[in-house]
């Protein structure tokens, strides 16, 4: 008995336990964020699926809002929620046998012309048209005021000096104005490049209430913390095991020297 060792062996892992309670409650916390996450960021781009359209410009007649070749996001809408300053998708067959892009600048009951004092005029009201290519005219020609009936709309290109619009179809039975059930959908944001969203052209306020943006930036924000999730709660596991190697490695260390 005298001559028995006294040293005790240290037991392997250095006296870490390797499973304790507060890991495996990380465990499972890290396990409901990347499910959470999953669920935010497939959430996200399954609700922009449903809401929106992708479509790219092909031309400049929306410029320099839109300009050809940007890749715009754009809300299904039906045509009685579109408001004046809307930047709308629609198709006309008498216009064209493909979506086109301009801004609505009257609806049914109003009348707009062009041009008093070098503005657009709607309801006697001249409209400052803050989206306009600094320094251009309200419109490259004077045209006569027109009464826009209901269920239509008035639609202008921001680059009035090379847009086919509703002033290219003045002499039409129905006045250049189209029917608001073309409208396919409104344009919310410019994608490609990344530009943003569309800024609601304060111009038309004094007429009625514009148009609210849509979701996207809640999809966005949906998305994106969807994705901080994922990858939070995926790098748990490999950060806890190397924190509980280097503990366990510290313990050994501090076994040795007893």
């Amino acid at each position: 008995m005298g001559g028995e060792s006294t040293t005790r062996t240290a037991p392997r892992g250095g006296g870490v336990n390797t499973g304790p309670a507060g890991r495996r409650t990380g465990q499972r916390l890290s396990g409901l964020a990347v499910a959470l996450g999953l669920v935010l960021f497939l959430g996200g781009f399954a609700w922009a699926a449903v809401v929106y359209r992708p479509y790219t410009v092909p031309t400049r007649s929306m410029a320099p809002t839109i300009d050809a070749g940007d890749r715009v996001l754009a809300q299904r809408v039906d045509g009685g929620e579109v408001r004046r300053g809307d930047v709308v998708v629609f198709e006309d067959v008498t216009w064209s046998n493909a979506p086109m892009v301009k801004r609505v600048v009257a609806v049914g009951g109003d009348t707009v012309s062009c041009c008093q004092d070098g503005k657009l005029t709607v309801n006697g009201k001249q409209i400052d048209e803050s989206y306009l290519p600094e320094g251009s005219a309200a419109e490259a020609g004077s045209f006569p005021a027109v009464t826009v009936p209901k269920g239509r709309l008035f639609l202008l290109g921001d680059e009035r000096g090379s847009s086919l619009d509703s002033t290219a179809h003045l002499t039409e039975a129905a006045q250049g104005t189209v029917a608001s059930g073309a409208v396919e959908a409104r344009v919310d944001a410019v994608v490609w490049p990344m530009d943003g969203m569309l800024q609601r052209p304060s111009g038309f306020e004094a007429l009625g209430a514009l148009s609210s943006p849509g979701p996207l930036r809640t999809m966005v924000g949906l998305v994106v913390a969807g994705a901080v999730l994922i990858f939070g709660g995926a790098a748990y596991g490999p950060l806890a095991g190397r924190a509980a190697a280097s503990r366990a490695r510290s313990g050994s260390e501090s076994a040795g020297v007893r």
